[in-house]
């Protein structure tokens, strides 16, 4: 049996930072990091609400198949990305999608012709997760979400990779190495991601698939090179169909 964690409630009886409670958040989440990226995704939504908006913490719901789905946004980095994923498992959602953007790393990911990845596991080059489990448990994605993305991916044609994602904690560690001090340490790990065919550099997908695997519920996670685009959204939504109409199938519904 998955383990949870305690909730932390304020006055009113929601999660102390997401501001949200039971039922207000559907099963199924998608979460990018970005506020301003949820209002773009409730659009596609069905009827959508503006549920909760706290600190880097906005949430919507609507509905997508006839079934509730939300999406919340968790804020840059691993920390506050396990912060929303714990809330929000405990106000009811059971499978999550990360949407999101990406940097690239290998030779393989600067084919230009790929609009991003469908991550199916995650380099814990962080430090949130090692308060979960020790650092040689894997960070992986949830097997039917990867395949809901795949599928979704596949039905529009859409040309978007399979692969690993290096989870870190400092922006600038990427992008000006030089500047710090341990530059020499932030040089040969990146050779090290290049060399094993890494195909993505972002900050919170590591985070997600440890506390969703911990916790007992299910991820995946879709990313765009550069900047978000439309279709990183529409897969995402794509593939909660998917799974939507395969849980009812699983429930006899």
């Amino acid at each position: 049996m998955a383990i949870q964690s305690k909730e932390v409630l304020n006055e009113e009886g929601k999660q102390y930072h997401i501001q949200c409670k039971k039922g207000d958040v559907g099963k199924y989440v998608l979460v990018p990091g970005d506020p301003f990226r949820t209002d773009a995704i409730a659009q596609m939504f069905d009827n959508p609400v503006l549920v909760a908006h706290n600190r880097e913490h906005k949430t919507w719901t609507g509905t997508l198949n006839g079934e509730k789905v939300s999406v919340t946004s968790t804020g840059m980095g691993g920390p506050s990305a396990a912060i929303a994923i714990e809330e929000l498992i405990h106000c009811g959602a059971e499978t999550f999608i990360r949407v999101g953007t990406c940097g690239r790393i290998c030779p393989e990911s600067y084919d230009e012709s790929l609009e991003g990845v469908i991550i199916t596991g995650a380099v814990r080059d962080e430090g949130t997760t090692v308060h979960y489990v020790p650092i040689e448990y894997p960070a992986m994605a949830d097997r039917h979400v990867t395949d809901a993305l795949a599928r979704a991916c596949e039905a529009k044609g859409y040309k978007f990779a399979e692969g690993v994602a290096q989870s870190k904690d400092s922006f600038y560690g990427q992008h000006d190495p030089d500047s710090m001090p341990n530059s020499g340490r932030l040089h040969q790990r990146w050779e090290a991601w290049e060399k094993s065919g890494v195909m993505a550099s972002e900050m919170e997908t590591a985070a997600l698939f440890i506390v969703s695997m911990i916790r007992g519920v299910r991820a995946g996670a879709i990313m765009a090179y550069g900047s978000m685009n439309d279709h990183t959204i529409e897969l995402s939504c794509d593939a909660i169909k998917i799974l939507i109409e395969e849980d009812k199938k699983k429930a006899g519904k």
